[in-house]
């Protein structure tokens, strides 16, 4: 279709066309992108709240996007509201012959609301059919743990806010909690020390070769029952050893707990320390008390009320090492944010689980 002359010189002159092309489609490609993160927005933008002092680099992102898609089991929250009780209105503990005692002075319509809401929350229809059944023995006593916290550890469940917990707060709609835990040191059984403890990927080490032994070293009491330290150095460089200092070990326990910290709250460091002194709890944040508050409540829930369940539970509910009970910790709670269920608040309508003396205060529906 082109003239003779053309075809001639354009054989006898060749040109790579390709290069020019590549980058007018690379530049009209990046126009395009450009065009469509001003349209539409930057998909990974961030948010971030600042924890420290400006200029510091004390903050935490996240996600624009995860935070405006929020917390999926947020909307599986069930709750209504409590029937303000009348003189004369019948007690469940005169109506049930199988009434829970924690609950028997409840009117029997807000016994039978929180029954029902606890078989919502815990995925279990038939919670509470008798005392033969462990589920009962179990749902008892966990009922006194709720109530436990919300009366007597609001500086850790409502440091913010009024936001406390119900059996929703773990369960989230299923019979076993997500994230529940059980003693599993040593990991390695044909090595005896400290090698046994980590270098070992699990799942309670978040996949790191960091000790396995963590959970159980800090949430649980030891034969004199006591509690081991949280540490990583000394502050001077070459000392000598003194007794009561951390080992090695100890500071790799703590890295550990750290992280488990860090990926039960979709936190950093900076969320609860001062990166210039991590050993200072003068210079720390406002959070970090908040979160050492809540490893004492958590010490306090495994020893009296989640480990003396052992023998209720069947075999099938116990750990795979030692036939241990289930055992709760930070991410059993939080599963991946700062508050649980994104700070909901959980506890508004159920003053039933609000305090340990069987009088609920009905007078903020009144």
């Amino acid at each position: 279709m082109l003239p003779k002359w053309f075809d001639d010189w354009n054989f006898k002159n060749p040109t790579n066309v390709f290069g020019p092309a590549i980058l007018v489609g690379a530049a009209g490609g990046a126009v395009f992108v450009a065009a469509m993160l001003v349209a539409f927005g930057q998909p990974f933008a961030t948010q971030s709240q600042q924890t420290g002092p400006r200029g510091t680099g004390m903050s935490v992102p996240e996600f624009t996007m995860d935070l405006a898609a929020g917390d999926p089991t947020v909307a599986g929250f069930f709750t209504s509201e409590p029937v303000v009780p009348r003189p004369g209105d019948q007690l469940a503990g005169a109506a049930y012959p199988d009434v829970i005692p924690d609950l028997a002075n409840l009117t029997v319509a807000n016994y039978d609301r929180l029954v029902d809401a606890m078989q919502e929350w815990t995925g279990i229809p038939t919670l509470f059919e008798g005392e033969e059944n462990y589920q009962w023995v179990v749902a008892r006593r966990m009922i006194q743990m709720t109530q436990n916290i919300n009366e007597n550890w609001v500086g850790h469940v409502q440091a913010n806010a009024e936001v406390g917990v119900t059996c929703y707060t773990c369960h989230r709609g299923q019979a076993v909690p997500n994230n529940i835990w059980f003693r599993i040191s040593p990991v390695n059984e044909n090595v005896a020390g400290w090698s046994a403890n980590q270098n070992r990927v699990t799942m309670v080490s978040n996949y790191t070769s960091l000790p396995s032994d963590y959970l159980e070293t800090y949430l649980l009491p030891d034969a004199d029952g006591n509690y081991a330290q949280i540490a990583v150095h000394d502050l001077e460089s070459r000392v000598q050893q003194q007794p009561g200092d951390p080992l090695t070990q100890q500071a790799e326990r703590t890295y550990a707990f750290m992280n488990y910290f860090s990926n039960s709250l979709g936190v950093n460091c900076v969320f609860c320390h001062n990166t210039r002194a991590f050993y200072d709890p003068g210079q720390v944040t406002p959070q970090w008390a908040t979160a050492s508050l809540g490893i004492i409540m958590v010490q306090e829930l495994n020893l009296d009320y989640l480990m003396p369940l052992r023998d209720v539970y069947p075999p099938e509910r116990l750990g795979p090492v030692y036939a241990d009970a289930p055992m709760a910790a930070c991410r059993t709670c939080h599963q991946g944010y700062q508050q649980p269920l994104q700070g909901l608040n959980v506890i508004a309508n159920w003053p039933e689980l609000a305090t340990t003396s069987g009088e609920p205060d009905y007078s903020a529906f009144q």
